[in-house]
C-alpha cells in the first residue's frame, strides 16, 4: 500500500506539522507500506501530489489540514484519509462553535466571549481575570496568551488577532489538565499534564523536551468514568472519526472540556503517542490502528462506543 504521508500546509503549524510528519515516517512499518513523504507548502499543490497514492496519513495542522479543507478534497478524488471527515474537522477547529455546541449539549466547558477586530473592547469589557486569550481558529497554542488583569489584555488580543480574524477570551478554571485519546474505539490511559518551567501548557512546554510532565493519571472510579463519559460524550457530538484528543480540566472532579482535536500532534512529545505508550502500543502500532480504522470506518460514521451502542 503506497501511504503518503501529507505534512506542512500554509498555517501558522507549518513547523508542528513537520515535527509529525517526520516521527510517522521514521516509524511507518516498511514491511507493510511503501512510504511516500509530501510536503505542501501551497494549497494548489495537493492535488497533484495526491494522485498516485493509496491512502493519506495527514500530518496537517491548523487551517487547510485540519478545518476541512484537505478532507474534502480527498473525498473529491476518492483517496481515503486518516482522521475525521469534513463536517468533524470544521466544527472542531472553530473553538467558538463547538463550545456552543459543547454547552448547548450539557458538556462544561470554561465560559468564553467571542470577540471581532471592528468592536473587541466593547465585547471583552467586564470580563473576569485571568484569562486566556486564543486565535478563534488555530492551535498549538500559537497566538495564545494569558491575561490577568485588564491591562495585560490589549496585548494579548493585539497577538491573537496576528493569527485569526475572530479572537475568544476563555475564563481560566483552576484545577487538573488532563488529555483524553480515543484510537479506533478504545480509550487510552488518561494523561495528567503540568508545564515544568511554565504556569500554563503553552507552545514550549508542548513541544520542547522536558517542557512538561505528562503522565498516566490515576482517577477515583466516578471521576475516571465522568471523564470517560464526557470524552465519549464530545466524539459523539462532533462524529470524530477514528481518533481524537479530548482535552480538559479537572474542577472540583468536574471536567471541563477546552477543545476536541481531530487532528492531534504525533511529534516526539505529542500527547497521543505518550498515552498510546502508556497502554503498551509502538508508534508503529498505534500508525497501523489509525490507518486501519481510517480504512474501515471512511464514510461509516464516527468512533465506535462499545458501552453505549
Amino acid at each position: 500500500m503506497r501511504v503518503g504521508i501529507i505534512m506542512g500546509g500554509v498555517s501558522s503549524e507549518y513547523e508542528v506539522s513537520l515535527m509529525t510528519g517526520r516521527e510517522m515516517v521514521a516509524h511507518l512499518d516498511r514491511k507493510k507500506y511503501d512510504v511516500l513523504p509530501i510536503i505542501v507548502t501551497k494549497r494548489e499543490e495537493l492535488i497533484d501530489r495526491v494522485r498516485d497514492i493509496d491512502f493519506a496519513l495527514l500530518a496537517l495542522h491548523g487551517a487547510f489540514g485540519e478545518d476541512g479543507t484537505v478532507q474534502g478534497a480527498l473525498e473529491t478524488l476518492g483517496v481515503p484519509y486518516s482522521g475525521s471527515g469534513v463536517l468533524s474537522s470544521s466544527l472542531c477547529m472553530d473553538k467558538d462553535l463547538s463550545k456552543m455546541l459543547m454547552r448547548a449539549e450539557g458538556i462544561p466547558t470554561p465560559d468564553w466571549r467571542r470577540l471581532s477586530l471592528e468592536n473587541w473592547q466593547e465585547q471583552a469589557a467586564g470580563a473576569g481575570f485571568p484569562v486566556f486569550v486564543k486565535p478563534n481558529n488555530g492551535g498549538s497554542s500559537i497566538g495564545v496568551r494569558r491575561a490577568d488583569h485588564e491591562e495585560d489584555l490589549y496585548g494579548a488580543v493585539t497577538e491573537a488577532f496576528r493569527w485569526d480574524r475572530t479572537v475568544i477570551v476563555e475564563s481560566m478554571i483552576e484545577g487538573q489538565e488532563i488529555t483524553c485519546s480515543i484510537v479506533d474505539g478504545e480509550f487510552l490511559p488518561v494523561l495528567g499534564i503540568r508545564a515544568a518551567r511554565a504556569d500554563w501548557f503553552d507552545y514550549d512546554a508542548k513541544y520542547t523536551d522536558g517542557g512538561a510532565e505528562e503522565a498516566p493519571i490515576s482517577l477515583p472510579h466516578e471521576v475516571y468514568s465522568r471523564v470517560r463519559e464526557t470524552a465519549l460524550a464530545c466524539c459523539r457530538l462532533f462524529k470524530c472519526g477514528v481518533y481524537a484528543r479530548i482535552d480538559m480540566i479537572l474542577h472540583n472532579d468536574t471536567p471541563f472540556v477546552l477543545e476536541v482535536n481531530t487532528l492531534p500532534g504525533m511529534t516526539k512529545t505529542s500527547l497521543l503517542p505518550r498515552s498510546a505508550e502508556a497502554a503498551g502500543w509502538t508508534y508503529a502500532e498505534l500508525l497501523d490502528r489509525i490507518i486501519e480504522g481510517s480504512l474501515r470506518e471512511r464514510g461509516k460514521g464516527g468512533i465506535r462506543d462499545d458501552n453505549n451502542g
